[in-house]
C-alpha cells in the first residue's frame, strides 16, 4: 500500500505542471486555500455513529493540494476521533472535476490502542457556487497492524460526500 501511495504521489506531481499550462485552475490554483466540512454515518463496535469532520487544504500546484482534517464520531459507547493528513489531485479542466488522492489516518479509540491506516480516494466535484464545490466519491482504507478479532475487518470501502469552500 505504501508503494502504491508513493507512486500515486509521484504521478500527481509529474502530471500537475503539464495540466497547469493548459488552463486557468480557478479555485484549484496554486496558493489557494480550501475549507472542508464532512458528515456521514458509520458503524463500529456494534454501535451506529454520526460522523462530523472539518479540514483545510492548500494547493501547492494547480490542481494538487495537501490537507489536514479531523473527524469525531458521535453516539456510540466508545469515543472515536481521527486526524488525517492527505494529498489530492483535482482535474480542474472538465465541468465535472474528477479527483483522486491518498491519505494516512491516525484513529483514537477509547479503551483500545490507537489505529493507523492508509487509503486511496477517488470521485468528482460539482460546482455549488463560484467558490464552493460538492464532492462525491469512493474511499478504500487499509488498517495497519490490525487484529481482526478486535476490529472485525481490517479494511473498509465506503462512499464519501463533502462540501469545500475556497478562498
Amino acid at each position: 500500500m505504501k508503494t502504491l501511495i508513493s507512486g500515486l504521489c509521484a504521478a500527481l506531481i509529474a502530471l500537475a505542471p503539464a495540466t497547469a499550462a493548459a488552463e486557468n485552475a480557478g479555485v484549484f490554483s496554486a496558493g489557494r486555500t480550501e475549507l472542508l466540512v464532512t458528515g456521514g454515518s458509520g458503524y463500529a463496535f456494534n454501535d451506529s455513529y454520526l460522523i462530523l469532520g472539518v479540514g483545510a487544504a492548500v494547493y501547492v500546484l494547480d490542481g494538487l493540494n495537501i490537507g489536514l482534517g479531523t473527524q469525531y464520531w458521535f453516539g456510540g459507547t466508545r469515543d472515536i476521533h481521527n486526524v488525517t493528513p492527505s494529498i489530492e489531485y483535482v482535474f480542474y479542466q472538465p465541468r465535472i472535476k474528477p479527483y483522486f488522492g491518498a491519505f494516512y489516518r491516525r484513529t483514537y479509540i477509547d479503551g483500545l490502542p490507537n489505529l493507523d491506516s492508509t487509503g486511496l480516494r477517488l470521485g468528482f466535484y460539482v460546482e455549488a457556487s463560484r467558490t464552493s464545490y460538492f464532492g462525491f466519491g469512493l474511499v478504500h482504507q487499509q488498517f495497519n497492524d490490525c487484529t481482526s478479532n478486535v476490529y472485525i475487518k481490517c479494511d473498509s470501502t465506503y462512499l464519501e460526500a463533502s462540501l469545500k469552500f475556497s478562498f
